[in-house]
């Protein structure tokens, strides 16, 4: 072959061998390169930051848990809860069944079932309030659209309007939050709740 100057190579001239490629010099082990201690430094705080984030991950997660453990235990039974308030609700209708005028001349067979009855409810919810499950009456409260319900509004102005004047069927919780709502009749035609009244 020539090149382009029209001399020949020839791998036997020295002369015209391409230049030898020089390595690295080569470095003791005991030796560390130049930054390497920058290196080790930037990789350990990476290392300790990922170790860091790990931790506030273990502890997110430990109490995001023990969180959960406590609502299932509070609020597991909510289902059955409310499938036996509807029991609560009929014993409840049973007692409001009968007159206070029958009650009063009633014989003592029916006197003893009417106690039965009662036993019986109150002993129903004792059960429920023993498992976080309690009933509340917001008569003459103020309504709350977060724990009750209105079914109507009653034309009465002798108390502010937005009062319950009327239970319908009460109110039930479970721990902080409102398993049923209670269902009322609210008052209009008041005075406006809150407002001052003359004197």
């Amino acid at each position: 072959m020539t090149d382009p100057n029209g001399q020949k190579d020839n791998p036997a001239n020295p002369a015209q061998a391409p230049e030898p490629v020089v390595s690295k010099p080569y470095i003791m082990p005991d030796d560390p390169e130049e930054g390497s201690v920058e290196a080790l430094t930037k990789e350990a705080a990476e290392s300790r930051d990922k170790m860091l984030r790990t931790l506030a991950e273990m502890e997110n997660l430990r109490k995001r848990t023990a969180r959960e453990v406590a609502d299932a235990r509070v609020y597991g039974i909510t289902g059955f809860a409310r499938d036996v308030l509807d029991i609560a609700d009929n014993l409840q209708r049973a007692l409001d069944a009968v007159p206070a005028d029958t009650r009063a001349a009633a014989d003592p067979v029916l006197k003893a079932l009417i106690e039965g009855v009662e036993l019986t409810e109150r002993s129903l919810l004792n059960t429920l309030e023993k498992n976080g499950v309690k009933k509340f009456d917001p008569s003459g409260e103020k309504f709350d659209p977060n724990f009750q319900q209105a079914m109507y509004e009653v034309p009465d102005a002798s108390v502010p309007a937005g009062t319950v004047v009327q239970v319908v069927q009460a109110g039930y919780t479970i721990g902080e939050r409102v398993l049923r709502p209670a269902l009322v009749a609210v008052s209009k035609g008041g005075a406006k709740a809150g407002a001052a009244e003359p004197s």
